[in-house]
């Protein structure tokens, strides 16, 4: 039975401690794995992206990691300019989020308790918050 929860993004630097953004979610079960989460949210703000792309609006791409390097190139403000859109491949950035999560460069809060791996289950209750908290390297760290 499909259920929603809230979904806040974090980061730590000069906004710290500041929401990014927030919005709600909804995903197929109410139970679920990290892995299962982190692919509902990419899939969606990937399709959101491609949709706008497609109709010619806003085409930064506002998601939870960046797409690689070429597709990055190809959707910077010259690519815009010129209106050649590239889609981007939600798989692809499936992958970017899982490594991310792996490598503690995101982490992800269930309520008050951090998830800890991919396969961690997890029930969705009224009023759940899930933060996603983007962390940055230290500089020369």
């Amino acid at each position: 039975m499909p259920a929603r929860l809230t979904i806040r993004d974090e980061g730590l630097g000069a906004s710290s401690g500041q929401d990014v953004d927030s919005y709600e979610l909804t995903v197929p079960d109410e139970r679920l794995t990290i892995r299962e989460l982190i692919r509902e949210r990419v899939y969606q703000e990937v399709d959101d992206h491609n949709r706008r792309a497609r109709a010619g609006e806003d085409n930064r791409f506002r998601g939870l990691v960046r797409p690689r390097d070429l597709e990055e190139l190809l959707n910077s403000a010259a690519a815009r300019e010129k209106r050649t859109p590239r889609q981007i491949d939600w798989q692809a950035q499936f992958e970017l989020a899982t490594e991310a999560f792996v490598d503690r460069r995101v982490l992800v809060l269930i309520g008050e308790k951090q998830a800890t791996d991919l396969d961690e289950v997890f029930t969705i209750s009224p009023g759940l918050e899930v933060t996603f908290l983007r962390l940055v390297p230290l500089v020369g760290g």
